[in-house]
């Protein structure tokens, strides 16, 4: 099989961009990428696109070109753009096309987040009774974490100021004003332990990637980024998902996160400790704690002391969301994992500017995680 090369990339901003549909924001994106790439839409083979909010992604055809290309929407909550990437790094790894697309995005109403229970293989009954809150859900979720491993509220405080810190570096972000430790920890609480500055919020913006025969790349490009692994996989028994009507005795020790981190290390060939930047799902303070040690980072309850070490600042030895997360940028559905995929591209490629990790980079990492209880997960390098 063929590898495969990231050449182009484009980011519509995010956030909310009045008068400006959710398929615009995915197209400006999608001719970013293509003026990166320095090729057209005519040269494309096929794209994979996903949008939750605003309209199916193939439509985008009407404004790029009808040019007959094969458009596949793609539809896995805040996976979905992790997924089209998967989709279209398998396609070519396969060898069935040589030059493709992966877009997604997204214009989510104000508010928060709805869950359709009944899409989601539950009756009506389980939204009914308030059992369908995700952010109720989050709180359960690192309050038994927290239980378990001794951690903080510290560490959720921390967190939070670290990605709005990196979101008022990046001109992309939504959040671009730095918060203070006092003014997130003295936030109001919504679901304990998570107070208001803690969650993302539902948001607008598109992402797209151009992908190709990692053989072709250097014809191409200057600074192609090589997929050396993409993986997703679903929730196994005993997980604890926001769609689990009950708990198993006994809880899984492989969560979807684990398994794709796994899988992913073993098809790149190399470790946790090879990772020199990372981007990890932070629907919330506690997710990107959890997810720290799901990853395979470090340890189960090791992220107290790594986050008053400073190890995931952007001058520390791991830094994470150097772009502000979900925290800063907000998600809109869509987009979000191929915001994640942008933002180490652009680190790998040294052109982060006042987010730029100030030392040389080779391989980088994304996570992407989305309800019901999947994770993806990719692994870069330059």
């Amino acid at each position: 099989m063929v590898d495969v090369a990231i050449i182009g990339i484009g980011i519509h901003p995010f956030g909310r961009t009045e008068g400006v549909s959710g398929l615009d924001q995915g197209v400006y994106a999608a001719r970013q990428a293509l003026k990166d790439s320095g090729l057209e839409w005519s040269d494309i083979n096929f794209a994979y696109g996903g949008s939750a909010s605003a309209g199916a992604a193939d439509t985008m055809v009407s404004k790029l070109g009808l040019t007959g290309l094969q458009f596949i929407n793609v539809a896995n909550g805040c996976a979905t753009g992790g997924s089209a990437l998967q989709s279209a790094f398998m396609a070519i790894k396969s060898g069935m096309f040589d030059i493709g697309m992966a877009v997604g995005f997204d214009k989510h109403p104000r508010g928060a987040f709805t869950v359709n229970t009944e899409g989601g293989g539950l009756g009506k009954w389980y939204g009914d009774i308030g059992m369908a809150l995700t952010p109720q859900f989050f709180g359960m979720k690192i309050q038994r974490y927290m239980h378990e491993f001794g951690i903080t509220e510290d560490a959720l405080v921390r967190v939070a100021v670290k990605n709005y810190k990196n979101g008022a570096l990046n001109p992309n972000a939504w959040r671009r004003d730095a918060m203070g430790y006092e003014e997130v920890a003295t936030s109001q609480m919504v679901c304990h332990p998570l107070r208001k500055y803690m969650f993302c919020s539902p948001a607008e913006g598109g992402c797209a990637m151009i992908l190709c025969r990692a053989d072709k790349a250097k014809e191409l490009v200057k600074k192609p980024v090589y997929l050396k692994a993409v993986a997703v996989k679903t929730r196994p028994f005993g997980s604890f998902e926001v769609f689990s009507q009950s708990q198993a005795l006994e809880r899984t020790s492989t969560p979807p996160t684990v398994l794709a981190s796994r899988a992913a290390f073993e098809m790149a060939g190399i470790g946790p400790d090879d990772i020199d930047v990372a981007q990890l799902q932070d629907t919330e303070s506690g997710a990107e704690i959890m997810h720290m040690a799901e990853n395979g980072f470090c340890k189960d309850g090791e992220q107290e002391q790594w986050l008053r070490d400073g190890v995931t600042e952007i001058t520390g030895r791991l830094p994470v969301n150097t772009d502000g997360g979900c925290l800063a940028n907000g998600e809109p559905i869509g987009a979000s994992g191929l915001r994640q995929v942008y933002e180490i591209c652009v680190q790998l490629r040294g052109e982060g500017g006042a987010r730029q990790v100030p030392r040389e980079l080779k391989t980088g990492y994304t996570h992407v995680y989305g309800a019901p209880g999947l994770s993806g997960v990719t692994i870069m390098a330059r």
